[in-house]
């Protein structure tokens, strides 16, 4: 994964791989254009809730997260969070495995090891990036690809481990659901966009979810 050498919007680059896939094409009619929310949280904060939310119901993990917040006096930050004391950890909802993966990111914020600072990550490519978060207890590829694509707004970046994304694939361009490693190389006529590709690969397995064909490739 690497950042786009053009900035452009997801708008417009989904109209470029329209252009270039009628596959693409289809989906932008029956779906519309791409919507990435700009970020309302830091880069630390999302990562937080990153976090939390791992494993847990919507609802659960809300209300845990509602509460560390709370805990930290909306202050979500490294030092705050490292300063809580356990018993607090334990009483907002936190497993013990979740307390630990926060403070190994406060830590590793701290200590330098993850940047996290605008200026900071605007100098890292995609591939350092994962790296780093993937470097910290409890990330792994997927929330670090998250975390480029709907934080950072990454145009490049290609979740190929990301199930629905499978088997969007699958149904929208008519393939057999291939293992991660074999829809990689798959993406590769859609660079620097490849973020554009995962969230239609999203859009065609909600659209097919209860048919093994599509309308796209009659």
């Amino acid at each position: 994964m690497t950042s786009s050498p053009r900035r452009v919007s997801p708008s417009e680059a989904a109209r470029i791989l329209a252009g270039r896939d009628p596959v693409i094409a289809g989906l932008v009619a029956a779906t519309g254009l791409p919507r990435f929310s700009r970020p309302t949280e830091s880069p630390f904060a999302a990562l937080v809730r990153a976090i939390v939310y791992q494993q847990l119901a919507g609802r659960a993990a809300a209300a845990i997260h509602g509460r560390l917040i709370a805990a930290l006096d909306d202050v979500v930050e490294p030092a705050p969070l490292l300063a809580l004391p356990p018993e607090t950890l334990r009483a907002v909802g936190l497993s013990r495995n979740k307390a630990a993966s926060l403070g190994d990111l406060a830590t590793k914020v701290l200590d330098g090891t993850v940047v996290l600072s605008p200026r900071g990550l605007s100098r890292l490519t995609d591939d350092e990036i994962v790296t780093r978060l993937s470097a910290v207890r409890g990330i792994g590829p997927w929330t670090a690809e998250m975390f480029l694509m709907f934080q950072l707004r990454r145009l490049d970046v290609w979740p190929t481990g990301d199930l629905g994304i499978r088997h969007g694939y699958a149904l929208a361009w008519k393939v057999p659901t291939l293992t991660a490693r074999e829809l990689d190389p798959l993406g590769e006529p859609y660079r620097p966009y490849r973020s554009i590709l995962a969230w239609y690969c999203w859009r065609a397995a909600e659209l097919y979810a209860d048919t093994d064909d599509s309308a796209l490739t009659r």
